[in-house]
């Protein structure tokens, strides 16, 4: 097999035992790093060190990362204008964190009717926010709600 030493030095091709022998003198452990390669790697190394190092990284990479959510917005066709602007802002400040976006659309009595409402009301989001999200799941009714998801650019 060949080993790699403590301080990192190639120490060349060695013998099973003549590593094991050499790992104890040092006082570490013989860790295999490579078990695939001809011929194996090995490396005389503090095992805790590496797992706790190992460890502290992932712990880093997990710190790192964004769990993106799903935000729901609820609006009814006939929506007036300040609060259309009102639901818009938050959509926005949904997009700025990285969120992904539910717009639904709820039909009561007769507006059920009149699904071309919803559809334009669907639209005009979709063409207000074109530059900061794009469309995820297209406009779609199920029962008496339509929605439609959009995702951050």
């Amino acid at each position: 097999m060949q080993l790699i030493g403590a301080d990192g030095g190639n120490l060349g091709e060695v013998s099973i035992n003549d590593a094991l022998l050499l790992a104890e003198e040092a006082g570490l452990d013989l860790v295999e790093i490579s078990p695939n390669a001809n011929p194996p790697v090995a490396k005389i190394l503090d095992l805790g060190k590496l797992k706790y190092a190992n460890q502290k990284k992932a712990a880093e990479a997990r710190k790192n990362q964004k769990v993106i959510e799903i935000k729901e917005i609820k609006m009814r066709p006939n929506i007036d204008d300040h609060d259309y602007e009102t639901k818009m802002k938050a959509v926005r400040r949904f997009f700025e964190e990285g969120d992904k976006v539910k717009l639904t659309l709820r039909f009561r009595g007769r507006e059920m009717a009149h699904m071309e409402l919803g559809m334009q009301l669907l639209n005009k989001v979709r063409e207000e926010t074109a530059a900061i999200a794009k469309v995820e799941a297209e406009p779609k009714l199920e029962g008496r709600q339509m929605m439609m998801v959009l995702a951050p650019r």
